[in-house]
């Protein structure tokens, strides 16, 4: 008689748009892992709490009342904090997690935070990896590309693939993983936070068809109306979170000796816009741009305009 296999026991620290990703992709694919999650929200105002809790049920999770109650009895746990909070998050869960078991730290920081986190874990007892998260969790979910780094990433990458997942180990000791997604972020964020200037100034200025037109010729086939739109979308939204992240690379830069100046504006432009808390409605770059530049604009702000 064949004796069933356990399922493994998997703990969410952290339940917003990577993790319920995550846990979306698990379910169509018919993972069996037992799910709990923790997230601060469920521990802020009534309403936000509330929102969060349904989440979890919407998602078929396990919500738990603390990141302690989450971890207890875990195989693994999974961190997906923001970036200023990943630090905080592996300190609140460290004394409790069983001996040996694992914790991928899939988030946005510099090595150094991803090197503390892990003096942390290590020191109670659990396994430390760095895991980076290569590109936007949608549409790919569980199947979005990852980094693992560590001297356990071997073990993590075995624990994610039995999710269905695609990690690939890069050799190297904790810090490996997260400096490659840290250092392709002072680009990738870049080119958002550069666009937004290009785009809100152009708008501003009621140049934005002649400035389109310009970088359509010059840089054919990167479908710049369409890219502005999505990348706007991007900080309106999650603006707040990028910025956390972009302080965090500016970090990465400083820490190799350069001044880390291009990621630290980057930062600014994503807190601007994402405090803004503007819902960014028509896929429109010129709609948006309104919405941000409105925003931004005081009605009885004397500072010229020359939009239609």
């Amino acid at each position: 008689m064949k004796t069933a296999t356990r399922r493994p026991e998997l703990a969410l620290i952290g339940f917003g748009e990577a993790a319920q990703a995550f846990v979306a992709g698990w379910a169509g694919a018919g993972c069996a892992v037992g799910l709990r999650a923790y997230d601060i929200k469920t521990g802020m105002d009534a309403d936000t709490a509330a929102a969060k809790r349904a989440d979890y049920a919407r998602a078929g999770v396990a919500g738990s009342a603390t990141p302690q109650e989450a971890v207890a009895g875990a195989d693994a746990v999974l961190s997906l904090v923001t970036a200023d909070a990943a630090l905080a998050a592996a300190e609140s869960v460290a004394a409790h997690m069983p001996p040996g078991a694992l914790f991928l730290d899939g988030n946005s920081c510099a090595p150094t935070t991803k090197r503390a986190s892990a003096a942390l874990i290590e020191a109670a007892g659990g396994r430390y990896t760095d895991m980076a998260i290569m590109a936007p969790v949608h549409p790919r979910l569980h199947k979005v590309p990852v980094l693992l780094s560590g001297p356990h990433a071997e073990a993590g990458a075995a624990f994610l693939r039995a999710l269905d997942m695609v990690p690939r180990v890069e050799p190297g000791p904790v810090g490996r993983a997260s400096s490659i997604k840290m250092i392709r972020s002072v680009m990738v964020k870049g080119l958002e936070a550069v666009m937004a200037e290009c785009l809100l100034a152009a708008r501003q200025a009621g140049v934005e068809d002649a400035v389109i037109a310009s970088l359509e010729a010059s840089y054919p086939g990167l479908g710049w109306e369409a890219r502005a739109a999505y990348n706007l979308e991007r900080m309106m939204v999650h603006g707040r979170r990028r910025a956390a992240e972009m302080q965090e690379v500016a970090r990465t830069v400083r820490d190799l000796g350069l001044p880390g100046s291009m990621a630290a504006a980057t930062a600014e432009w994503e807190d601007l816009v994402g405090s803004l808390a503007l819902e960014p409605g028509a896929d429109d770059a010129r709609a948006r741009a309104d919405r941000i530049l409105a925003a931004l604009t005081p009605p009885d702000d004397t500072q010229t305009t020359n939009r239609g």
